[in-house]
């Protein structure tokens, strides 16, 4: 797919149930905002840190980075 990767990172001892809870707002916006295409999940650098990821075709982009503000853009 080409489009862009985003990311949320979470830190600390919570940053699982963190992730998880934001993941569960992430897909409502994607569905609610008719982003078809998207794909979402959850991955780990290690201990104490989670993030969420969103993959999304390039029509979803700006509208994305703008509400949603991700910490990293790939």
């Amino acid at each position: 797919m080409t489009g862009a990767s985003f990311f949320w990172d979470f830190f600390g001892p919570d940053a699982e149930r963190t992730a998880a809870h934001f993941k569960r707002h992430l897909d409502q916006f994607l569905e609610r905002n008719a982003c078809a295409g998207c794909e979402t999940g959850l991955s780990s650098a290690g201990a104490g840190h989670q993030a969420v990821f969103c993959r999304a075709p390039e029509r979803f982009r700006e509208g994305i980075a703008a509400a949603l503000r991700p910490r990293r853009v790939e």
